[in-house]
């Protein structure tokens, strides 16, 4: 197990906060102390949201709720949270999916819940709660590894990398954080490995916090009343076995609480991280920083021989023969393959590589340099992991999983073994819902016409209560919303001209009829760009600027310019559908140009279908549907962030007029809307925007 904190084994029963039922009341009630204190709204949903989270976190119970679009869901959790944490001295765990969303939360929320405490009188003793941000340990620089790597270089690097390594050495001096996010442009993965914390060369006997950027963190965390982290991180830490020990309650610390905000992607994120994903350049790597080959260098050529340099070629020759085989036998025809069964040919081949995990282990009982041992474990655990995960794909062992290959990386040449869990829900009982402890689950869209099931299922989460509070903004006078009635149908990938002009047009006709910006939301790639190309050559292009996801810029540098420019077109598939957070008129408008239904025929998916199918149950109904109405919704509510925003929403896609699923689309628009014919557009001006 893993962990960030030095827990004692058996922590004392907390202390039981009996007050913070009432405190909360009086803080979010209509004449309370946030309405006195800082002048803010008073909502009514905000403060049903407060008292249930309190209540659920007294309780040490959980709790889905699922909050409109400016019920302030943020500070509904976070004053309670924050007061619970240090009356009880329990870790307050908040995890969100989106780097916006945690930006907000950390640059804006947090230092709000301080003042807020700070003018309070009866809450004043809450204002210096402490807050930590939790990220991967290979995230962070080791000073202690970077300065071995320095006097290491020659047998290390070629000379084309030292010039990286100088910039990682120049920037090092002047880093507050030490994390890698900080330098621009980013590190490559081949110095990085060498100089990061994620090593066990990197711990408390061999750096000191007062230099070390990693210990830093850990001290940080450690006396932290709040831990602020994303669901891919959690997942992980869950899914590499961290959590208390024996009957202790917490999820991923004793005792700790923990709220999941933008709870709707959990179930998705959550397989990602509870299956297997093994790799040809993360065994390639593994190997070669022990010693490679071609460039003669790597920790082998200062600890082993030329003997055991020859085993560590020996292993790579295994490794990429292996990976040779699996891209000719699955993986020639198709970017994914499934696995139906255990696959063809025996593994025999991977023999040198668990020869080399042996030899390792000699070398390093030889040794008496304590940071050189822990390096040649550390190598040796990773390479061994590789060796019995490559193995247990092949059998496939785990039968609750589904597997299949994938080719990846930008020119497609690195190849992955992967697994998920068919059903992910037993997972999630097992690590959250089961840990005795106050866990609340809350994002703006959980719910399909007005009932849950369908996310309480695929989380979970059946047997836990859930709350459904609306947007407190008026969309009625706010938003006008226009549905194409003649949109082409679905066609064949290869006959898409006639889709692609008519999504164009109607794009080029509505954006052009309002002064605002425009968000357009896409499904694929494809459509994007090719629509893209149209509207470039377009006059459109003249009058406003256009900014298009994965060409030039940035998903970050994307939006901030849309953002300032105030007339921006933006044009983004998957990621854009969410997080994407623009209040007023540079955001005016969004196009949902189709519905936004995944492609079916992703392993995991397919899997799924089958599983569903053989228990009786309609995968169209309980996966594929619920899902694109979530998505849809996230997408319909980048329009409106703040009760002074107005706007368009646009839907060219006619199905949700035509088909019987429809209705649940037309459920999700929070107003009325206009039908409209590609030949008879309306003049937006007509309706007041």
């Amino acid at each position: 197990m893993i962990s960030l904190r030095n827990e004692p084994d058996t922590p004392e029963a907390p202390p039981f906060f009996e007050q913070l039922p009432k405190l909360t009341d009086k803080i979010f009630s209509q004449s309370g102390w946030l309405t006195g204190a800082m002048g803010m709204e008073h909502r009514p949903q905000q403060e049903d949201m407060a008292s249930s989270v309190a209540q659920h976190l007294l309780d040490d119970s959980p709790l889905l709720f699922e909050a409109g679009t400016g019920v302030g869901k943020s500070l509904a959790y976070l004053l309670p949270g924050i007061m619970m944490s240090l009356e009880t001295r329990r870790p307050f765990i908040i995890s969100s999916n989106t780097i916006s969303l945690q930006e907000q939360v950390l640059q804006k929320d947090i230092p709000l819940c301080s003042r807020f405490f700070a003018k309070v009188p009866e809450l004043e003793k809450y204002k210096k709660f402490e807050t930590a941000l939790l990220v991967g340990k290979g995230n962070y620089l080791c000073p202690n590894r970077l300065a071995a790597a320095i006097r290491a270089k020659t047998e290390l690097f070629p000379s084309e990398n030292l010039s990286e390594l100088g910039r990682i050495a120049d920037w090092a001096k002047e880093t507050k954080h030490g994390m890698r996010q900080e330098l621009s442009p980013a590190p490559t993965t081949e110095i990085w490995t060498q100089v990061n914390a994620d090593s066990s060369t990197c711990s408390r006997k061999n750096c000191n916090a007062s230099h070390c950027h990693y210990q830093k963190a850990k001290a940080r965390i450690q006396k932290a009343n709040v831990l602020i982290l994303n669901h891919s991180l959690l997942f992980a830490l869950l899914g590499a076995g961290m959590h208390p020990e024996g009957k202790t309650s917490g999820v991923l610390y004793p005792q700790d609480f923990m709220v999941l905000d933008e709870a709707h992607r959990i179930p998705a994120i959550a397989t990602e991280h509870f299956g297997l994903d093994i790799s040809s350049y993360g065994l390639g790597l593994a190997l070669k920083l022990l010693y490679n080959p071609k460039r003669k260098r790597g920790l082998f050529t200062k600890v082993g021989t030329p003997k055991d340099c020859q085993m560590v070629t020996d292993a790579i020759r295994s490794s990429e023969g292996f990976f040779h085989y699996v891209r000719d036998a699955y993986l020639m025809e198709r970017p994914i393959t499934r696995l139906m069964e255990p696959a063809a040919g025996d593994l025999d081949s991977l023999h040198p590589i668990y020869y080399l995990t042996q030899r390792i282990a000699t070398i390093a009982e030889n040794l008496s340099n304590e940071r050189v041992i822990d390096e040649l474990k550390d190598h040796r655990d990773k390479i061994l992991n590789y060796y019995h995960n490559i193995h247990e794909f092949w059998r496939m062992d785990k039968k609750d999983h589904v597997h299949w290959f994938e080719r990846g990386g930008r020119k497609g040449i690195i190849t992955h073994l992967k697994t998920a869990p068919v059903d992910v829900a037993p997972y999630l009982r097992k690590h959250i819902f089961s840990r005795n402890t106050g866990v609340i689950l809350t994002s703006a869209t959980l719910s399909i016409s007005g009932c849950m099931d369908n996310f309480q299922k695929a989380a979970g989460a059946e047997e836990q209560p859930s709350v459904i509070r609306d947007s407190p903004f008026n969309y009625q006078d706010k938003v006008k919303a226009f549905i194409a009635e003649d949109s082409p149908d679905p066609l064949p990938q290869g006959e898409k001209d006639q889709l692609v002009k008519f999504l164009a047009e109607n794009i080029e006709y509505f954006t052009s009829n309002i002064k605002g910006g425009s968000l357009v939301l896409f499904n694929s790639y494809k459509d994007l760009y090719a629509v893209a190309d149209i509207l470039s050559e377009s006059i459109l292009i003249k009058n406003r600027p256009l900014f298009i996801q994965g060409r030039e810029l940035s998903r970050t540098k994307a939006l901030r310019q849309f953002s300032n420019a105030g007339n921006g077109l933006l044009l983004g598939t998957d990621t854009f559908w969410t997080g994407v957070d623009v209040p007023g008129p540079s955001l005016s408008q969004v196009i949902v140009t189709r519905l936004p239904f995944e492609n079916p025929t992703h392993p995991i998916a397919q899997a799924r279908q089958e599983w569903l199918r053989a228990e009786g149950r309609n995968p169209f109904l309980e996966l594929t549907l619920p899902d694109a109405i979530i998505k849809f919704r996230q997408g319909i509510g980048r329009l409106i962030r703040n009760k002074e925003d107005q706007g368009i929403l646009t839907i060219l896609d006619s199905r949700v007029l035509r088909k019987n699923y429809g209705l649940h689309f037309l459920n999700a628009l929070p107003l009325q809307h206009r039908n409209f014919n590609s030949q008879s557009r309306p003049n937006l001006r007509e309706f007041g925007i």
